[in-house]
């Protein structure tokens, strides 16, 4: 069975639970790719989020998580891809639903606000929640602009 691939970034103030996260998924048996940042010191989180974004968005990775001080701001970017379905996850309900009824590729991480621990239960249940589909696909199809 082909593992699956995971992408991981983040601005400097989601950076060491950007690190954590990506050994936990790697210890978890994914396959981790990660698009930044490389340090603490300050930067702009679309440099991370766009090209996470774009790889999710062109199906070379399955799922991506990002990671920032409240989650907003690369959240927010890494949606204005077509393709991206970002939903910001502060508990595992949140995540649950994001996967459940959103169809969500991409997990936001409030890293100011949330414990590492939340982090890694968030992570599991997004990774392993199936979209529902039904009801729900009509509204996913609606989401991208034509």
């Amino acid at each position: 069975m082909e593992k699956l691939k995971i992408a991981i970034a983040s601005d400097h103030a989601g950076y060491q639970f950007k690190n954590q996260l990506g050994e936990f998924l790697k210890e978890s048996g994914y396959l981790v790719t990660d698009f930044g940042c490389n340090s603490e010191e300050s930067m702009d989180y679309p440099d991370t989020a766009h090209p996470l974004a774009s790889a999710v968005s062109d199906g070379e990775f399955k799922y991506g998580f990002t990671l920032c001080g409240s989650g907003n701001g690369i959240t927010m970017t890494a949606n204005k891809h077509q393709k991206i379905r970002a939903a910001l996850c502060w508990n595992t309900e949140i995540a649950e639903l994001a996967r459940l009824h959103n169809d969500a590729n991409v997990c936001g991480i409030p890293a100011r606000f949330i414990s590492y621990e939340e982090v890694e239960k968030i992570a599991k249940i997004f990774l392993e929640t199936e979209f529902e589909g039904g009801r729900h696909q009509k509204r996913i199809d609606k989401i991208p602009l034509r």
